[in-house]
């Protein structure tokens, strides 16, 4: 049976924690609805399409009595075919469970507790809001930069200045905006004595962005990061991977082993080597959702709305005024509707909206109708 927990009781079990744990600010997920609540979700990024059948092809298959031995340690179904769906060797890969994981790690391998000032983890200050929590956790210092005025990354912030790594989304979240892969390269060529590392979770929404992964054999101080939540639609099986040199792979590796040898289930990995090796899924549902984003996007726009010109798979839009973003949120909520809003300083007049099915589209812009109608009726 449950009871109420007095404020001083939460107070005594607080004396229990650490002082990090005490101190931090976790990272705070999109809202997820109650089971069994209907709602249009489009608050965090998931594909609104299910996983490649041949996903339920390989789940079927399965004999659960292999359940009972460990799964491989490296992954190496998904090492495979990750591999052969980059362009690399299986050696260039790194797999984790999501791509969270992956990037603990990375702070955890490349970044020094550095306590100079001059010396600190360089990241986009609107960016993946984990990444100053990765920071904080680590114990790395964290150095925010600031976006230019449109929200593009200036790669020459992170040229000549002192750091011991440095962390960029591209496309960038929750903003939308992609780098150009050139300026990726001359981050890399200006860095050479830092691991930066290239946190491509969107990128298969971005038309025209050639993958950082490109770059892999030619700068020894890249690493890649992907999740396949997005574009695989598989976010509840949490699986990621790295791509990189060999050396900072096997960096990895011993992180992953100083800790956590197993950390990618039997299940995990042979749905996630389905997923990987169905190509032609991946194409369809990816060009599915761009085209969808398209559409919203310019229909958005009719109705007043400015935003950047997306690259992922959710649109980063201001709600003409005098509808404020907030306000909008809240309304759409109470129509069972959810969206991404950050109350936050630069980016609290706009919203974030993952793109969903047509259908899920078509009420999310009906609905955005009734609300700015009845703001200029007001």
């Amino acid at each position: 049976m449950s009871r109420r927990i007095r404020k001083s009781e939460v107070r005594k079990l607080n004396n229990y924690w650490n002082k990090k744990i005490n101190s931090i600010e976790p990272y705070v997920a999109g809202e997820q609805p109650a089971e069994g609540v209907k709602v249009i979700k489009l608050n965090t990024n998931e594909n609104p399409y299910p996983p490649s059948p041949e996903c339920k092809k390989a789940l079927e298959s399965y004999d659960l009595a292999d359940l009972r031995l460990y799964p491989n340690t490296d992954a190496m179904s998904i090492k495979e075919a990750a591999a052969k769906a980059e362009g690399v060797a299986p050696e260039n890969v790194f797999v984790g469970n999501g791509s969270d994981e992956v990037l603990a790690l990375v702070w955890q391998t490349y970044w020094e507790k550095e306590y100079d000032q001059d010396k600190a983890v360089l990241v986009p200050e609107i960016s993946y809001s984990f990444y100053p929590v990765y920071s904080d956790f680590y114990s790395v210092r964290c150095r925010k930069i600031p976006l230019k005025d449109d929200f593009s990354i200036d790669w020459q912030d992170y040229a000549d200045v002192p750091n011991c790594g440095i962390a960029i989304a591209n496309p960038n979240a929750p903003t939308s905006k992609v780098m150009p892969l050139e300026d990726i390269e001359k981050i890399l060529k200006a860095n050479p004595d830092s691991v930066v590392m290239i946190d491509e979770a969107y990128q298969a929404f971005a038309e025209d962005y050639v993958s950082a992964v490109s770059l892999i054999g030619k700068y020894k101080n890249l690493v890649v990061v992907k999740t396949m939540s997005k574009a695989y639609s598989l976010a509840g099986l949490r699986v990621g991977y790295a791509i990189a040199d060999k050396d900072l792979i096997e960096g990895l590796i011993r992180a992953r082993d100083s800790f956590n040898s197993y950390p990618v289930d039997r299940l995990a990995q042979l749905i996630a080597s389905a997923a990987l090796g169905d190509r032609e899924y991946y194409e369809e549902t990816r060009a599915k959702i761009i085209s969808t984003r398209k559409r919203v996007a310019e229909e958005l726009k009719a109705l007043g709305f400015t935003m950047p010109d997306s690259g992922a798979n959710f649109l980063f839009a201001k709600p003409p005024l005098p509808l404020k973003a907030e306000t909008l949120y809240k309304n759409l909520k109470a129509k069972g509707i959810l969206v991404r809003y950050f109350n936050k300083p630069v980016i609290g007049d706009y919203l974030r909206i993952t793109v969903g099915t047509d259908g899920e589209m078509d009420e999310f812009i009906a609905r955005v109708r009734e609300e700015i109608d009845y703001v200029k009726n007001s």
